[in-house]
């Protein structure tokens, strides 16, 4: 019989329910066979580093010098040395270029305090208008007359995933509100829901015409839910996709701008896989730039995890507001309670304060580090679309395997048609590991339509690693389904 201790308590249901499938069962599993000895190969979670990408070469110098910063005034003095014949046996490459030691310093005075100090809540102002140059850069804002970033309007956070938070905390204010969402989706958006206790409102993407958005289902889903008595605040969009790796294009982003205009809802851009587009013909294009002078209130976060930067651990991110609406019942602005949050967490990282100045203020091309810088992100992203297209090819060799869309992001989805009768896709993903090693995440974590099964896996392991675990794959495939 259980008896209840004195340390039996009750918890927040809201948190005790929340799900999140990239760190659920299928990982834990893995934890427990890696211990035992066994080779896991972890492509549930777009992780680069973890899997062997190598750091780009520009932001760990610059961290280097920052975070320890009498290395500057030593380097200088070694490359004196150095130039005058001085120290054998080396050569210019063992020593950060001027302009890094340049950037450092730079860095440390606008930074006043050092990196072990607090910074503003918000971020510091001077990387925050850092941010604000390199979003009207990316968006041609001089070319098209788009309205200025506001620095004003930028925080810089703990990831995106901070970002997102504190979005939806402010937008769910009781059990009646509600925020659409994508299926497939994210399992950070359903949590945060969950969390917030509001209502989580989904939305279906065309899978066959390659996960795109229909304003049909947009229009069906938000008047089910008003039905239902859901006040629906805000649509969240992942572009590129995650899980999907589907790019949007201009003319339906307008369309997504054009239905939440006419509905009154925000929305919520996660554009984080911006960098990872490998189509020439399908390029990037922000929430931003297409909104233009429209008044429809967007929250657009970034982060330095993805990309060709994978700078998973350092945790930075940024939230840009525009046309940020006001408090009902109070003479404030949405961004003033997004400060009161950050307030409360202090502040954000200081190195991921950091890798956020350097993502968004690249080396010019006149700068010592530009080739390398250049040649090193080519690379990264040229391997990652090589090892999509190797998993994709392998696709066609498993029966009952579909694979749908563009590749964007880091992550394939494809669509298991052939399954054992009783068997769903956590039993396929479990079975994968136990036979192969390899750590996917079934589809039921980021939503699906029902009647179908899917599986998530980032394409981030070696070509090597692939071309090994892939025919056992394909292998461990056709005898599960036949």
């Amino acid at each position: 019989m259980n008896v209840n201790t004195p340390w039996d308590m009750s918890v927040n249901r809201r948190i005790l329910e929340m799900e999140y499938a990239v760190r659920g069962p299928i990982p834990q599993r893995a934890a427990e066979l890696k211990k035992q000895g066994r080779r896991i190969i972890p492509c549930n979670l777009g992780n680069p580093q973890a899997l062997g990408q190598q750091p780009i070469s520009f932001y760990r110098e610059v961290l280097s010098l920052v975070e320890h910063p009498v290395r500057i005034a030593r380097e200088r003095r070694l490359k004196t040395l150095f130039n005058g014949g001085a120290l054998g046996g080396m050569d210019a490459d063992d020593f950060p270029s001027d302009y890094v030691l340049d950037l450092g310093e730079r860095y440390l005075a606008q930074m006043e305090t050092g990196m072990g100090a607090y910074s503003d809540s918000s971020g510091p102002q001077f990387i925050r208008e850092a941010v604000a140059r390199y979003i009207d850069r990316r968006d041609g804002a001089d070319d098209v007359h788009l309205p200025r970033s506001d620095p004003g309007q930028i925080f810089i956070t703990n990831g995106a995933s901070e970002a997102v938070r504190y979005v939806i905390d402010l937008l769910i204010g009781d059990e009646s509100d509600g925020v659409m969402i994508p299926i497939p989706q994210y399992p950070l958006y359903s949590a945060a829901i969950k969390r917030c206790g509001g209502v989580q409102v989904d939305y279906f993407l065309d899978e066959e015409s390659g996960w795109a958005m229909d304003r049909t289902l947009l229009e069906s889903s938000l008047a089910a839910a008003r039905e239902r008595g859901v006040a629906v605040k805000a649509i969240v969009v992942i572009n590129p996709g995650n899980p999907t790796g589907a790019v949007l294009n201009e003319e339906t982003i307008g369309e997504v701008i054009a239905f939440a205009g006419e509905n009154g809802l925000a929305i919520i851009a996660d554009e984080v896989y911006q960098e990872n587009v490998y189509d020439a013909d399908a390029g990037f294009v922000s929430f931003a730039r297409v909104l233009g002078r429209s008044d429809v209130p967007l929250f657009s976060v970034h982060s330095t995890s993805k990309g060709f930067y994978g700078e998973c651990g350092h945790r930075g991110g940024y939230l840009e507001i525009r046309n940020a609406p006001r408090v009902k019942d109070a003479n404030l602005s949405f961004t003033d309670l997004v400060l009161k949050q950050a307030s409360v967490n202090i502040c954000s990282n200081t190195v991921g304060q950091l890798m956020m100045y350097l993502l968004v203020s690249p080396p010019p091309e006149n700068a010592e580090p530009y080739r390398r810088f250049t040649i090193e992100r080519r690379k990264i992203l040229d391997d990652l679309h090589d090892k999509a297209v190797m998993i994709r090819a392998g696709f066609d060799h498993m029966d009952g395997m579909a694979c749908f869309g563009r590749t964007g992001a880091m992550y394939l989805f494809p669509r298991l048609d052939r399954l054992p009768e009783g068997k769903d896709d956590f039993d396929y993903c479990m079975g994968l590991l136990e036979e192969t090693g390899l750590v996917t995440v079934n589809g039921e974590g980021f939503g699906q339509e029902p009647g179908t099964s899917h599986l998530r896996i980032a394409f981030l392991p070696s070509r090597e690693v692939i071309e090994e675990v892939l025919p056992r794959w394909i292998d461990f495939h056709n005898a599960y389904v036949n």
